[in-house]
């Protein structure tokens, strides 16, 4: 291996690293959204209702309904909430709570 094919592989691994411990320059790294979510799961992970989830996240009913059966789909802006929700629910519970 060359010299410079380690350096880089150096570099790429200490911004990894720099990355997860939170310590990057968040504007070189875009912030990835998915395409698809299942709201179903993340809601019966949290063992809520879809009353329950609707009242605690701020949607209606009948659009986590139409969600779950697929008549309709959420949204990046929804998409990026429900990704927070399902990996960090205590945090948004705890903001909206202030809120």
């Amino acid at each position: 291996m060359s010299k410079n094919a380690f350096d880089k592989i150096k570099a790429g691994l200490e911004d990894a690293i720099a990355f997860a411990q939170g310590e990057a320059d968040s504007d070189r790294y875009k912030i990835h959204v998915p395409a698809e979510i299942d709201v179903c799961k993340i809601r019966k992970a949290l063992g809520l209702t879809q009353a329950e989830f609707a009242d605690r996240y701020g949607f209606s009913l009948a659009r986590i309904r139409d969600w779950e059966q697929h008549r309709s789909h959420p949204d990046s802006a929804a998409r990026a909430y429900l990704t927070v929700i399902a990996r960090e629910h205590e945090a948004v519970d705890r903001a909206l709570r202030a809120a």
